[in-house]
């Protein structure tokens, strides 16, 4: 389980980058590499990391369910994602 202040900086960085991105898109289409300079470092979409949904563990993140891969086998198990269910060969 990560931690409330990480994940709400991770929050906080996705304002952001909502927030600069067209004001960004601006900048690098004129070339005004001084002025993407100016902007808070935060803004930038590079800075952003995909963290689980429910736990907020930053590693072993699955896109498609947006969760960690322990949360997923956790409720794979339990049955509470449908048409999943544990290999048995």
């Amino acid at each position: 389980m990560a931690k409330e202040g990480v994940k709400a900086r991770e929050v906080k960085r996705a304002k952001l980058v909502a927030k600069y991105a067209e004001k960004r898109a601006a900048l690098k289409a004129a070339g005004d590499f001084i002025g993407l300079d100016k902007l808070p470092k935060g803004s930038s979409p590079v800075k952003l990391h995909n963290r689980c949904k429910l736990t907020g563990r930053p590693r072993g993140y699955m896109r498609q369910f947006g969760i960690s891969r322990v949360t997923f086998r956790d409720m794979a198990l339990a049955g509470k994602i449908p048409g999943i269910k544990k290999a048995s060969w």
